[in-house]
């Protein structure tokens, strides 16, 4: 049996990887030093896989794959499974509310389609963006001390560092497109706002469509 392009094919995947590698790391504007603290890798190996002279292994190509918050194919840039159809599993949650997965590599811009039961707010925090776009129903937005209302087609965009909640309006669920990046899931609860089940007047909502 001919290996011989298989072996080659390896070859030039590998050789891909340490400029790949240092791409990502100078994008996010990173030292050697600076990633050797995050991942635990040595200044010397880190530069050795860049360069190309040490061939890179799964033991670092994980850590280093959670420090740039890419899923582990982008390092490698592995072929295509030769299907790209995402295969829709949705997740019913708590109280009635849905979320489907649009998209399927961990690491990246995640992509849902959730329907929203009404529950009681909750404000959050964590690290990035958030994009929602209205598809049905009215949505309630709480962005630190303000409050909006949002109806079908319109969108707004908010960094996710500031505490945020959003839900239904009003006793009725909402539909929405709900796109964040990496660390997107991972909320911290903080001090909730007023429940008063009557919603503020709507204001003028971040980034909305006209």
């Amino acid at each position: 049996m001919n290996t011989g392009s298989g072996d080659a094919e390896l070859e030039q995947i590998l050789e891909g990887i340490g400029p790949r590698l240092r791409r990502l790391r100078r994008e996010r504007g990173l030292t050697l030093e600076a990633l050797a603290a995050t991942t635990g890798i040595s200044v010397s190996t880190l530069s050795r896989v860049e360069s190309g002279i040490r061939r890179p292994t799964l033991d670092l190509l994980i850590p280093l794959a959670r420090a740039h918050r890419v899923a582990l194919d982008q390092l490698v840039a592995a072929p295509a499974s030769g299907d790209p159809r995402v295969h829709l599993r949705p997740l019913h949650k708590e109280r009635g509310s849905v979320l489907v997965p649009l998209t399927q590599y961990p690491g990246r811009v995640q992509v849902f389609k959730q329907v929203l039961a009404p529950r009681r707010p909750e404000l959050v925090t964590h690290e990035g963006y958030e994009w929602l776009y209205v598809l049905a129903g009215r949505l309630r937005l709480v962005l630190g001390a303000q409050d909006f209302t949002l109806r079908p087609g319109e969108v707004a965009e908010f960094d996710t560092t500031e505490p945020h909640w959003f839900g239904p309006a009003d006793t009725s669920a909402v539909e929405i497109l709900h796109l964040f990046g990496p660390r997107g899931d991972q909320a911290v609860v903080r001090a909730g706002p007023s429940t008063d089940p009557t919603p503020p007047t709507a204001r003028n909502p971040p980034s909305t469509t006209p």
